[in-house]
């Protein structure tokens, strides 16, 4: 049972991770990473596909080997966080303390990506 729960959520995060790759403001790798991380609990066959994927392999085995994040993606990432925040803003004009917590969290991210290695 648990087996097939690990496997769902690998395939929800496989799911969440192609929508990102289409989507500029949605993450793709890190729903990548976890589904990885699924599937070694429950299925080595698609933890190797991903691992073996053309586009988000070397990025998923980079990560496995040195918790590191390319200098690319980095920019990508903080720079789509940026933007989504200032969309969010524009768009919803929320509460001021909303704003903050949201702020508060999405720079909270940007500080982890920003401290990752590189390689």
């Amino acid at each position: 049972m648990t087996r097939w729960l690990w496997f769902s959520l690998g395939w929800f995060l496989v799911a969440l991770g192609g929508i990102g790759a289409v989507l500029p403001v949605m993450p793709t790798t890190i729903f990548l990473i976890g589904a990885a991380a699924c599937f070694t609990r429950s299925s080595p066959r698609f933890e190797r596909w991903l691992l073996d994927h053309r586009w988000f392999g070397p990025s998923l085995r980079n990560w496995r080997a040195n918790r590191a994040i390319p200098l690319k993606a980095k920019i990508l990432a903080i720079g789509s966080m940026s933007i989504g925040f200032t969309i969010f803003l524009i768009t919803l004009h929320p509460k001021t303390w909303i704003a903050i917590a949201v702020g508060a969290a999405m720079a909270g991210c940007a500080l982890y990506v920003a401290t990752r290695p590189r390689r």
